[in-house]
């Protein structure tokens, strides 16, 4: 982890849970008000599909220009905000600082964001993206899965963590350029023995903290829809602006 990334973890972990994991003003909650309407008040307008967000309506449907051209699995996407600083030190924090006690805030702030859609349906059915083994054993949790079980409590929808498994370990998105993102997590996803029953008909959510390109989650949302998921919407905290 960079040096400043470090640093920042290490005082959000002296901070929680009596101070606010931005600002560091003590309080009981771990994101004080003020932070929470500078950061979080603004709600820009933003794809339907892929989250991004749109300088100008295209569309009735408010799609981008990619999502217009290109084939994707996932049919929506829900974003809380922005994966840029200040509020992507919430994600390094619980991500890579083990701060769990981060994962309720960034599962209500979903909530919200769902519940903002008020034209979309929420989904029947909620699921996380799976780490892989390794990943896992040197983390000792799912983030995802860490932010879904509040998510789930507070739609509740319910909520089942091992309907996906991952075939293989793939290398870290984030450290890979754009142009290999897809054949690294290609076919790196399985329902789970027993699970198309689970699957088949439903509207299926699929949590997770950060969305970059959308590679992982569009693998995803191919598997589901091949065991009969009716739709697919990706429920992510923070979703990376373009460059």
């Amino acid at each position: 982890m960079p040096l400043h990334l470090f640093e920042w973890t290490r005082h959000l972990a002296a901070g929680l849970p009596s101070s606010c994991a931005l600002c560091g003003t003590a309080g009981k909650d771990n994101l004080c008000v003020p932070c929470h309407t500078r950061y979080f008040s603004r709600h820009p307008r933003r794809c339907a599909q892929c989250g991004l967000p749109l300088d100008d309506a295209t569309d009735a449907a408010l799609r981008c220009g990619e999502c217009l051209q290109a084939t994707r699995s996932f049919d929506a996407t829900v974003v809380a905000a922005d994966y840029a600083p200040p509020v992507d030190h919430l994600v390094l924090a619980l991500k890579f600082g083990g701060q769990l006690a981060l994962a309720p805030l960034l599962g209500r702030m979903l909530r919200d964001a769902m519940l903002r859609q008020r034209s979309a349906a929420l989904p029947s059915l909620l699921t996380v993206v799976p780490l892989g083994e390794q990943r896992l054993a040197e983390r000792g949790f799912n983030q995802a899965l860490e932010i879904a079980k509040s998510l789930a409590q507070a739609v509740a929808a319910p909520l089942a963590p091992q309907l996906l498994e991952r075939t293989r370990d793939t290398q870290m998105q984030s450290m890979l350029p754009p142009g290999e993102r897809h054949k690294n997590v290609r076919h790196a996803f399985v329902v789970a023995a027993g699970g198309a029953d689970l699957v088949r008909g439903q509207h299926v959510g699929v949590v997770d903290d950060v969305m970059t390109t959308g590679e992982t989650l569009n693998d995803i949302a191919a598997t589901l829809k091949r065991h009969g998921a009716a739709r697919v919407t990706n429920l992510v905290f923070a979703r990376t602006p373009p460059k």
